[in-house]
């Protein structure tokens, strides 16, 4: 059998209630939990981004990016910045055929925004 889509992936964090407003900023929606739970989901289409609160002794290192396809790449990025995250960098055209950006929320995962160039808008 196949696989054929992510349902979800969860990320801890420290500090739930500062990675909830980081996930609401950039317009994350809310499905569960909130800034004083210890689990939290957020949905779009049929997939969900979780959080877990840990306590301080756990600690990670770098594991990986995960990548949001999103709509329109440089309104995610003014997003972010009216947030007042900081992006790695502005929104570019890879060679692979997606325009992205690349952000790390405040528990140090990364997060890229695309959108295939064929779609871009």
């Amino acid at each position: 059998m196949p696989i054929q889509s992510i349902n979800a992936l969860t990320l801890a964090t420290h500090d739930m209630a500062r990675a909830v407003h980081f996930y609401l900023t950039l317009g994350f929606r809310l499905r569960y939990g909130g800034a004083d739970a210890t689990f939290t989901s957020f949905r779009f289409n049929d997939q969900h981004l979780n959080l877990i609160l840990v306590g301080p002794d756990r600690h990670w290192a770098w594991w990986g990016r995960v990548i949001f396809h999103v709509e329109n790449v440089d309104e995610m990025h003014a997003r972010a910045l009216a947030g007042g995250y900081t992006p790695e960098a502005p929104p570019r055209d890879a060679p692979w055929g997606e325009r992205y950006f690349h952000l790390t929320d405040m528990d140090g995962h990364e997060l890229s925004f695309a959108r295939l160039l064929d779609d871009a808008d």
